[in-house]
């Protein structure tokens, strides 16, 4: 079928969709609604009866005047009141750990007996302890249900105590206090016993006075306490590059003009340094005598989760300013570039912002086959009712008939209570206790497994993977939203200066790059590539896929591939296959060495000149190095790339910045700047600038900025403008392109683009892994699908339209077509010879070429600035700064004013160039978003970082493809109910791939707002994926819990490194913590942490699709073994007269779930490997068999227990017939006869579970089904040997040595039912995999519609049965092709292209490769 076909088809199902009656959905629309009401209203009386009534702990009121906290250095610290809590402000203590020392027991115990299975065993085990009701004992349930529960919380409180153990670390930091040692300690001990019992602590606070600090008044000086020991009202003082104990109002900072430089990455996500400013009144207040002289009273707003605006105010001798966010600090905030702060704590604890934010004593995380496994309990105690009705009923029907006939039963009449009570114990056993505690084990096994992946060690960090919740392992294969932080996770917060754009020209820059010494050199075939077209494996003469095609883009079908480094060391992430320019800044450099007179080398100086100028980063020495200290670091990143061109920053203060430049002759000078002034950046103006007089008197403006500030401030604007249009259209014309070019691509059965296209074959020759017969085939039949390190194939061609985007070389050969004189000039000269047409001196076609710069950039997801200049009169200077002083000095409105002023002077500019500057990603970030979303799983960036910045790593993070529909949801721009309209309407009609951006203000609107939130969250849905940027933690954890509120299928993880992302991680089903820079918050609280972001694709398609599949077969089994256990003692009831007595021996029946078969479900749920790790990365499309619920489901358990009753009942009635009826054997006692029906039982369940059903069988599997066997064979001899001698029905001493056991009959049944059930099984199997072969194996029967995409399952590889998959990667030739593809993707890091000789759809040119999809090739 062709890939149009295959769009239609979709279509149709979307449609078939849409025309679903709605009186279908109305049930479990109703259901919902009445589950949300009840639990609305449980947690409402849960609130009012439980927490306020009876732990009084009512909801604190709003202060009338705020918080107020004296200043107070007179006398002992002192814990302040807190009048909304009639007793002192609470402790700096935080806590991360869900339970306490006094809600751990009853929470636990609330927690394990509202699941369903605990409570069915509670409810049996209760009157079975009553004397005379059971038949199997008297404390069989309830013994063994408590031991359950008791280790569940003791394995429970041990995860919880390694959080408490964490949190304890950082409580015990240390923080320096202003206060008096002596009279602390004084004050602690005039306490009475019992008053100073009470107020104990778990550990004294320790004063150390510092042994380097001087500073000292009296019986003050800083003291080192703990962070738990802060309180509020607390001098604090903090030193460069130590973190915040509390939140602060900033009084003192050794900065210039009392400003301190915070970074708040690990608060909300930001990567700029922020600026704080010290009050004015304290900015000279250096020392404790200076502090101790003034009197001031802080006012502040009641604790709340808002990290954006802030309200208070201070009086200071008499006199009240107001307070602001640029005066407070808050807790999780670090100390950068400032020598020293001193600041006063205003709130402590759990009333930090940072703790408000976060997700607060989270409950435990149940895992998602728990509600399926419930489902199943319900099913199997309604099958216990029947059978208990159905026994009862019977011996009712008994009595009549036989009981009352029968003189010797006289008096022997039993109640019908006690008959249904005795049943209903019997037969409890079918919903198996055993399964919770054996399903522990192999959780703990499964964690072990996973913690010792040494695929997921980072040498780099020393740091392995580590579970700290084993319980929700299975989880991790059922993940379909994932939300992801950026800074720390996605990226390093390393910011390089990557390319240049000057008079039109594009230059890459690359100093940083280790020099490349592979290039324009072919490595040696490798012996991967040796191996990749071998003819098919003669090993394999009968395949289940021997009629099938396989194709992907290393496919053998090509020739062996060649393998080239690139001419470039560097290439984007974003679109790893473009074009990058031949020319480096090496190469100007050598250009200006040669000609520093040229037209262009002196543009080229000035360009280098406004990068070292314009920025406010601070030089310094290190260990003999100069180093810069900057607020941003994407300045930083342009401040470094200009000392790499020569000319360095060595001194920068507030009047003057120092250069030393490199001047063509190899000499050095020093140059010095005034700076006059700098107009700061601000997300309003997103601009900055700067006016410096150089050397030889002249005033000079230097501006830079985002393209949309600076295009309409320059002087040739309109020009400007129209050439920016020209380009936008250009570029919305290809992207457009781009998208009809994805739409002809095939496509998987959730729309994503497919790792293997698979096709059948029904012509004669079916072996259609030979290489010669598939290179008969017509190119349109060909596909490349497979790349798990790509993106979308028609992206990477060069663009017609836009032939100066990224290499000189380019502009060189149109300017060579143009008419370019071509006189012979050295070789020196050779490659800039284009630098001397006069068009690089044409303003239209320097914006031409500029803006397609910049277009180009920004689709590989470099951030972009332009850069521009004016020179100004001294007149004009003055003139201006009379205005630029005045809104500086301004009290009203005084940012507006600046801003104002700054409009005036920036306007006329001329365009200096442009710059952009690669945001490092993490290794191998770009291909393990690309896996996860061939795995159907929507990958959604919550970020505190600004827009532009949130869009251009979604680019280079390949969350936004070059031809994504990008909707941006702005409440600024007002009307935000017809923006939801509008992109819900454009989803309607069709997309290929969409993002949604929302930033934090327009999702508070989207929040208040019932409708607007209904509307939103119907479009969520329906996008690719979503960029939620200047998100608070307090919202990060809302949009997850509204996903899981919306979607309720729908599995979530979220995944960070900071304390900001604490919270979306304990909201979300599974949270993924990275082991970052910024510390372990996030890694001790989540449920998983990992070093890289690059884990989390073996961490979810390797071990999150095996324990599914583990936990899954595991539940079936154990459900299996149970029901064919027991069914053929509940068929030997009507021949004992219904009175309850077991076919099985008391011994044998208590221990058989523990040592028969307890191995091979233990095996199978912690070893088991339905497919290779090699397969499940290479085909991420797999994934969805956790995703569709399809190891664990009712059809498949109904398959699973049908097969269990003809087993049982096959048993049972070949054992009747065989031994009672047709057979004469030894011994006809109940024991002869049980043990054979125990033993094939033990025998059948081992061999189907090890040998027939474990797939991945290792020695440890074969070693514990010879174990188990053998073991039953002692337990005969052993159960013979000391079985008691009295009067029983089961004659067990010496039965099996002396009489059964020497019994041909016995023997010969034993083996015969065996092997008749081992036949009827490979029979099963058979068929199915003829089905199978033959297409028509679809489960379930009734879903398989005509017209439906579902029935279209040859097209798409993750809808064909396991069992094809598993004998396809038995095949060498597949094997490595596998192997291969993931060979690829480290190939690819590394900088090597792989290719194909013949250039048939891959071509190796010049350090770049072209791929085309079939249709492309057609056309």
């Amino acid at each position: 079928m062709s890939p149009v076909g295959q769009l239609g088809v979709r279509d149709v199902e979307t449609e078939n969709k849409r025309a679903r009656p709605t009186w279908r959905k109305w049930p479990r629309k109703q259901y919902r609604r009445a589950k949300t009401k009840i639990y609305d209203q449980t947690t409402r009386w849960y609130k009012t009866i439980f927490l306020e009534i009876i732990l009084r702990q009512k909801p604190l009121k709003p202060s009338k005047d705020g918080r107020h906290v004296p200043m107070r250095l007179d006398g002992p610290r002192q814990a302040l009141f807190d009048p909304r809590r009639d007793h002192s402000y609470i402790s700096n203590t935080i806590r991360t750990s869900r339970y306490t020392v006094y809600d751990f027991v009853p929470k636990q115990l609330i927690f394990q007996f509202t699941r369903l299975s605990n409570a069915y065993f509670l409810a049996i085990g209760i009157p079975q302890t009553v004397p005379g009701l059971s038949t199997t004992g008297t404390y069989t349930t309830i013994v063994p249900l408590f031991v359950f529960v008791l280790l569940t919380i003791v394995k429970e409180g041990y995860d919880d105590y390694k959080r408490h153990r964490l949190d304890k670390i950082e409580n015990a930091n240390v923080a320096r206090v202003l206060g008096s040692p002596t009279l602390d300690v004084a004050q602690s001990t005039t306490l009475r016993p019992w008053l100073a019992w009470l107020n104990r602590k778990p550990k004294a606070p320790t004063f150390d006075t510092e042994a380097d600090c001087d500073d000292k008044d009296g019986d003050l000086s800083w003291t080192r306490v703990e962070w738990s020991d802060v309180r509020v009202g607390d001098l604090v003082k903090l030193r460069r590059d130590e973190a915040l104990p509390a939140d602060v109002v900033l009084l003192n900072a050794s900065g210039e003009n009392g400003i301190a430089y915070i970074d708040t990455m690990d608060l909300d996500g930001e990567t700029n340094l922020k600026s704080r400013e010290s009050l004015s009144d304290f900015k000279e207040c250096n020392t404790i005598a200076e502090l101790r002289s003034i009197d001031a009273e802080f006012v502040a707003e009641d604790p709340n989760p808002d990290l954006y605006h802030f309200n208070g105010r201070v009086t200071v001798n008499g006199k009240t300013i107001p307070l602001t966010s640029n005066e407070v600090i808050y807790r999780g905030s670090t100390l950068r570039n400032t020598a020293s702060a001193i600041g006063i704590v205003i709130n402590t604890g759990e009333e930090c912002k940072i703790r408000l934010n976060a997700n607060q004593h989270p409950e435990a995380k149940i895992p998602a086959l728990e509600a399926y496994a419930n489902k199943i309990v319900i099913t199997l105690v309604f099958y216990v009712i029947v059978l208990t009705a159905g026994c009862s009923a019977g011996y009712v029907m008994w009595r009549a008939a036989t009981e009352r006939n029968s003189w010797y039963l006289r008096d022997a009449t039993v109640g019908l209570k006690e008959i249904i009570i005795g049943y209903a114990i019997q037969y409890n056993n079918i919903v198996p206790l055993s399964l919770y505690v054996t399903l522990e084990l192999t959780r703990i096994g499964q964690m072990l497994l996973l913690n010792g992946d040494i695929e997921m060690y980072d040498e780099v960090s020393d740091t392995p993977a580590r579970c700290n919740t084993n319980t929700i392992l299975e989880n991790l294969g059922q993940v379909s939203y994932i939300f992801s932080d950026k800074t720390g996770t996605l990226t390093d917060n390393i910011m390089k200066f990557r390319k240049l754009s000057i008079a039109g020209t594009s230059w890459l820059h690359e100093t940083d790059l280790p020099a490349d010494q592979g290039v324009a050199q072919h490595a040696e075939p490798t012996a991967v590539s040796d191996t990749l077209a071998p003819a098919k494996s003669p090993s394999v003469k009968v395949a289940l896929y021997e009629d099938i095609e396989l194709f992907s883009i290393a496919s053998p079908n090509t020739a062996a591939p060649s393998l080239r480094r690139r001419s470039s060391q560097w290439r984007s992430t974003a679109r790893p296959f473009n074009t990058q320019p031949e020319l480096t800044t090496t190469d100007l450099l050598e250009y200006i060495r040669l000609r520093p007179s040229s037209h262009f080398a002196i543009k080229a100086k000035d360009y280098i000149l406004c990068l070292a100028l314009c920025h406010t980063c601070l030089p310094e020495v290190k260990d003999d190095q100069l180093e810069y200290q900057s607020s941003s670091p994407d300045e930083l990143a342009l401040v470094q790339a200009a000392s790499e061109l020569g000319y360095i920053v060595t001194h920068r203060s507030s009047q003057s910045v120092t250069l030393r430049v490199n001047l063509e002759n190899g000499e050095e000078k020093l140059e010095t700047y005034e700076i006059l002034d700098v107009i700061e950046f601000s997300s309003k103006r997103k601009r900055m600038s700067i006016l410096v007089r150089y050397p030889d008197g002249r005033i000079c403006l230097i501006c830079k900025g985002a393209d949309s500030a600076i295009m309409s401030r320059l002087k040739l604007a309109q020009l400007a403008k129209e050439k920016a249009m020209e380009v936008r259209k250009s570029a919305e014309v290809e992207r457009e392109m781009a998208r009809r070019s994805e739409q002809l691509e095939v496509r998987n059965s959730f729309g994503g683009r497919p790792s293997f296209t698979i096709r059948r074959s029904f012509a004669a020759n079916r072996d259609s892994l030979d290489p010669s017969s598939a290179i008969k085939r017509p190119g349109i039949e060909r596909s490349v699908s497979l790349e798990p390190q790509r993106t979308r194939v028609s992206a990477d061609k060069a663009r017609p339209s836009l032939n100066i985007r990224t290499t000189s070389l380019d502009v060189m050969n149109r300017l060579s077509k143009a008419g370019a004189p071509s006189t012979p000039v050295t070789p020196a000269y050779n490659k800039f010879s284009f630098l001397d047409d006069p068009s690089i001196m044409d303003g239209a076609t320097v914006f031409d070429r500029c803006f397609r710069h910049l277009d180009d950039f920004a689709t590989e997801g470099l951030r972009t600035l332009l850069v521009a200049r004016k020179f100004i009169s001294e007149g004009d200077y003055k003139a201006w700064k009379e205005t630029y002083h005045n809104a500086t000095t301004s009290l009203i409105d005084r940012q507006d004013k600046i801003e104002d002023a700054g409009e005036q002077i920036e306007q006329g500019m001329d365009l200096v160039g442009a710059t952009a500057i690669e945001d490092k990603l993490q290794v191998g970030v770009p291909e393990t978003i690309d896996k996860l979303r061939r795995a159907n799983i929507k990958i959604w960036m919550l970020t505190g970082d600004k827009r532009e910045t949130a869009i251009n790593i979604a680019h280079s993070a390949r969350i936004c493809r070059p031809g994504s529909d990008i909707f941006i949801l702005d409440v600024a721009k007002g009307d935000l109910e017809g923006q939801i309209r509008d992109a819900t309407e454009e989803l309607q009609s069709g997309t290929v791939h969409s993002v949604v951006v929302i930033d934090g203000q327009t999702l508070a609107s989207v929040e208040q707002s019932p409708l607007l939130s209904d509307l939103f969250y119907t479009l969520i849905p329906c996008v690719d994926s979503v960029i939620c940027c200047r998100a608070s933690p307090a919202q990060k954890s809302l949009i997850v819990k509204a996903i899981r509120k919306r979607l309720p299928k729908a599995l979530t993880l979220a995944i960070g490194d900071g304390a900001n992302d604490l919270a979306m991680i304990s909201a979300s089903h599974v949270g993924v913590g990275i082991s970052g820079k910024e510390g372990l918050q996030a890694a001790r609280v989540a449920d998983y942490a990992i070093a890289q972001f690059r884990f989390l694709q073996r961490l979810l398609l390797v071990h999150g699709r095996w324990n599914y599949v583990r936990t899954g077969k595991f539940i079936l089994a154990t459900f299996w073994k149970e029901m064919f256990f027991y069914l053929p003692t509940a068929m030997y009831q009507m021949y004992n007269g219904y009175t309850g007595t077991s076919l099985y021996e008391s011994f044998s029946l208590t221990v058989l779930n523990i040592l028969f078969t307890s191995l091979c479900v233990l095996c199978m749920g912690i070893w088991e490997q339905d497919l290779r790790a090699e397969t499940l990365l290479a085909v991420p499309e797999l994934y969805v068999h956790g995703q569709r619920n399809r190891e664990l489901n009712f059809p498949r358990f109904v398959v699973w227990m049908t097969g269990a009753v003809i087993d049982g009942t096959l048993v049972w009635v070949l054992i009747w017939l065989g031994y009672n009826v047709y057979g004469r054997p030894r011994d006809n006692g109940l024991f002869a006869f049980g043990d054979l029906a125990f033993s094939i039982g033990v025998l059948w369940t081992n061999w189907k579970l090890f040998i027939m059903e474990t797939h991945y069988k290792t020695a440890i599997i074969m070693a514990s089904f010879g174990i188990t066997v053998s073991g039953w064979w002692a337990w005969q001899a052993f159960l013979s040997g000391v079985y008691t001698l009295q009067p029983s029905p089961y004659a067990g001493r010496g039965a099996f040595v002396n009489t059964f056991g020497k019994d041909t009959l016995w023997w010969s049944l034993l083996f015969g039912i065996l092997i008749i059930l081992i036949a009827i099984d490979m029979l099963f199997k058979f068929i199915k995999r003829g089905l199978i072969k033959q297409g028509f194996w679809t489960w379930t029967p009734w879903n398989r519609k005509v017209g439906d995409a579902t029935a279209v399952m040859d097209e798409n590889c993750e809808n064909w049965d396991r069992q094809l998959w598993q004998e396809l990667e038995q095949d060498p030739l597949v094997k490595e092709q596998l192997r291969w593809t993931l060979r690829e993707e480290e190939l690819e890091r590394e900088g090597i292209v792989v290719g194909d000789v013949d250039g048939g759809g891959v071509g190796v040119g010049d350090g770049t490769m072209e791929r085309r999809t079939p249709v492309e090739e057609t056309i």
